[in-house]
């Protein structure tokens, strides 16, 4: 019988969960884990799904820490969605607080400017909305 990859996925998911929120024991989720590899699976198979029981023993990354221009992007972003005003106003701030994002993710470190830059994607796409609303606008 081969591997069922999804239903070992699905499994590795819950024991990863399970190891990191409810600090269960590493070994116990291990051999659990080992029981679902049937003993003709591929080497493949195998190999992959060793190295995954294996990962659930070293610990998570630290969270990312992001620099000063990668907050004030974020100010910026959230003083954008809050603008009020007229359409045309909420439209101006908008676009505004996208060149001003932008700047900064040019003096940015080159491995989180592109995650600064994203901040603008749903920026732009209110910006969209507001121009062409789906449905009338009420007077």
């Amino acid at each position: 019988m081969p591997l069922d990859i999804a239903k070992f996925n699905s499994a590795y998911t819950d024991a990863r969960d399970r190891v990191e929120r409810e600090q269960a024991d590493v070994a116990t989720q291990q051999t659990h884990l080992r029981t679902l590899v049937p003993e003709d699976a591929t080497q493949e198979h195998r190999d992959w799904a060793e190295y995954l029981i294996a990962s659930l023993a070293r610990p998570p990354a630290p969270p990312r820490q992001w620099s000063e221009l990668y907050h004030e992007a974020g100010r910026i972003q959230v003083a954008a969605y809050q603008a009020e005003g007229t359409v045309e106003e909420q439209i101006a701030a908008l676009r505004e607080a996208r060149r001003r994002i932008w700047e900064i993710a040019d003096r940015a470190a080159e491995d989180e400017a592109p995650h600064i830059r994203a901040m603008t994607r749903s920026m732009e796409h209110i910006e969209d909305g507001l121009r062409n609303p789906l449905w009338p606008q009420d007077d």
